[in-house]
Formats: structure tokens, sequence, C-alpha cells
């Protein structure tokens, strides 16, 4: 996928089909590598200031679980456009829990941070 494709809209699209389709991919434990890697290998970096961000990634994978478990049921297209229109799917999302001085932090990005407004949701069935 070209650089400029790879916009919130597909990163969303990406965790859910991950999350229904891929069982053998864990995206908490897997993401780091795979968007790391293919943000190198599209010519970008992975440093204190771009690519890859590993808070903001943690709250997504919870976001797309959480939305999941409520309304997944449906197809893989209807859960993608179900999250986009949905709290979680939401650009914004993160910053419920986060202040911007927290969540976009050079140890944010490159470690999980807790947030420091509120608690992230937990997921209370698998998807």
């Amino acid at each position: 996928m070209p650089r400029e494709d790879w916009t919130h809209e597909a990163h969303i699209a990406a965790c859910v089909w991950l999350l229904r389709e891929r069982p053998d991919i864990l995206p908490e434990r897997d993401l780091p590598a795979i968007i790391a890697a293919y943000n190198e290998a599209v010519g970008g970096v992975n440093d204190d200031n771009q690519g890859y961000h590993e808070t903001i990634t943690q709250c997504f994978v919870r976001a797309t679980r959480i939305y999941l478990a409520r309304e997944g049921d449906c197809d893989l297209l209807g859960a993608v456009n179900g999250q986009l229109g949905a709290a979680e799917g939401r650009r914004e999302w993160p910053l419920h829990f986060y202040s911007r001085e927290r969540l976009f932090t050079v140890d944010a990005r490159r470690g999980y941070v807790e947030p420091d407004l509120a608690q992230l949701p937990t997921v209370m069935e698998p998807c």
C-alpha cells in the first residue's frame, strides 16, 4: 500500500481484519514490528518524532477489541465502517484518556504509557 494511503481509516481497517481473520497474529504483540517494517519499506523512519507510536497503536487495538466485542457480528466491511463511525474509531479517541502532553511524548511513542486522564475501558469478552 502506498504511504499516502496508510491513513487512520486504513489502520482501523487493518486492525479489524487482523482481529477477525488472523488468529495467528496477536496485534498487541506483533503490530509494533509489522508497522515499523512497513514504515521503513515505504521510505519512512521510526524515531522519536515520527513513525511507529506504541501507545496510540495499543489504544486503537483496545478500541477495536471493544468495538468488535460489542458490535462485531456483521461482515468485515460492516465492522470496519461501523467502527469508523463509532467513538472507538475516531482519531481523537485516545484523547479521552490521555492528555496531549502525555500522549505525544517520546516515551509514549517508544513504549506504552498509562493514561493520565481516565482509565482505558476493558474488553469483557474476546473478539
